[in-house]
């Protein structure tokens, strides 16, 4: 808190001073230009397919400076942010400094800072308001943005035959290759490039953490999307990132992945956008343990998926084995996989790590918090070990440890068919949800 205090009271301005489209070639550079007087400037970018530059494509640019911001304000908490960049209203400021403060919830309590909601952030916009031309657009067909994980995966099976495109976001050879699998040889890609002045300071001890990665790509998929005309962004968030990681608080590694927050950035997009691109959620319905079911039985994405954090910063990309999150998606396929298959993906028996049992304690709800992770919620990693745990005369050591020192789920509750009704996904899109479930329940 102290560190906070000196650096938000030192360096207690953050300006978003502007923006630029430039063309680069085959693609335009969107480079947004971030001002802490008396410290440092950021210049960030992202390159993406060229547009048709009017009032409206130049405001999706600006939206995505606006959200890109906050991995840059973190380093001081500057009290004030002046917008210059262009206009937004009260209402606008409000969606955004909700969004700030919850996605930043992870890095605020890591930090031991302690600051509400209506006082963490003043902004105000010196911009004057501009017209913006609203266009007549008609998308049609889908966007699926792929992450290299298993949920991503789930999504291009259920929409396989439709008219799609794949996207991603800073593509590594794993990601590439889902998408190929899928059947998607020319993916939608969009460059992002972090200032090294941002990771500079972080080397030297200001304020670092998790920021809302999920809500920026809403931003950029949105802008894609109007590129290439589509109306659907079919994003593969399940019900299980709802669920928060510090129990009786909404502090929640995966904010921008909740309902909660695709029902504020869908309203905000209906007020502001006015256009027909409808961001949802295809496996909201669902939970993680679902998902795993579901991924079993797509065979040719085995040895190509992963999700570790750990791993993705290796080339070539590579389960860790050590995280939470490997031994969450261990432990979620198991039902389906174990052993042989499950020890064929990850290199090893996870189970039978005696140093990852605080891990595993943590990830069924038997410690003071879960995992700042994407992984699952308590009760569906309870109900896979459980189901595992009933089906195998001999027990692993995690699942032995279980067994003998907590209750077991009780499995006759049904998760395998359980449905999800706050979610965000067309009719059309249910149907086919539904009867992917339908064929393993």
């Amino acid at each position: 808190m102290d560190k906070y205090l000196e650096l938000s009271n030192k360096y207690n301005v953050f300006i978003f001073d502007s923006f630029s489209i430039d063309d680069i070639g085959e693609k335009y550079r969107l480079t947004f230009n971030y001002i802490v007087p008396g410290l440092t400037e950021y210049h960030p970018y992202i390159e993406v397919d060229k547009f048709k530059i009017d009032s409206f494509s130049r405001y999706l640019v600006f939206h995505i400076g606006l959200i890109e911001l906050i991995s840059y304000w973190k380093c001081t908490c500057s009290k004030n942010v002046i917008i210059k960049a262009g206009y937004i209203d009260e209402k606008q400021i409000s969606f955004f400094k909700k969004t700030y403060y919850y996605g930043l919830g992870e890095l605020f309590y890591t930090n031991g800072i302690s600051v509400s909601l209506d006082d963490f952030m003043n902004i105000t916009c010196e911009c004057k308001k501009e017209e913006i031309i609203y266009p007549d657009y008609k998308g049609h067909g889908n966007i699926i943005p792929i992450g290299g994980g298993k949920d991503s995966v789930v999504s291009l099976e259920i929409l396989r035959g439709l008219d799609n495109n794949a996207f991603i976001i800073n593509p590594k050879e794993i990601t590439r290759k889902c998408a190929q699998i899928g059947g998607y040889e020319q993916p939608i890609t969009v460059k992002r490039v972090l200032d090294k002045n941002m990771l500079d300071l972080n080397k030297q001890g200001f304020i670092n953490g998790h920021t809302p990665f999920s809500a920026c790509v809403s931003f950029i998929s949105y802008l894609c999307a109007y590129i290439h005309n589509k109306k659907y962004i079919a994003l593969s968030n399940e019900n299980s990132s709802n669920e928060s990681n510090i129990i009786g608080t909404k502090i929640n590694h995966q904010y921008s992945k909740t309902f909660e927050y695709e029902r504020d950035f869908n309203n905000y997009a209906d007020r502001y956008f006015r256009i027909d691109i409808h961001y949802f959620s295809l496996l909201r319905p669902l939970s993680e343990y679902q998902i795993a079911m579901l991924f079993s039985h797509y065979d040719k994405y085995h040895k190509t998926f992963k999700s570790c954090n750990v791993g993705s910063k290796k080339e070539p990309w590579e389960w860790c084995c050590n995280c939470p999150k490997c031994l969450f998606v261990f432990t979620i396929l198991a039902p389906f996989l174990y052993k042989e298959k499950l020890v064929d993906i990850f290199g090893e028996d996870l189970f039978e790590r005696k140093d990852l049992l605080n891990t595993f304690i943590e990830l069924i709800g038997y410690s003071t918090n879960k995992p700042f992770e994407c992984v699952g919620t308590y009760s569906e990693v309870r109900y896979a070990a459980s189901r595992l745990i009933e089906e195998l005369d001999d027990l692993p050591f995690l699942l032995q440890y279980y067994k003998d020192n907590y209750k077991l789920e009780d499995t006759s509750n049904r998760l395998e068919s359980r449905w999800n009704d706050a979610h965000n996904v067309p009719d059309e899109f249910v149907i086919r949800v539904k009867e992917e479930i339908n064929k393993y329940v």
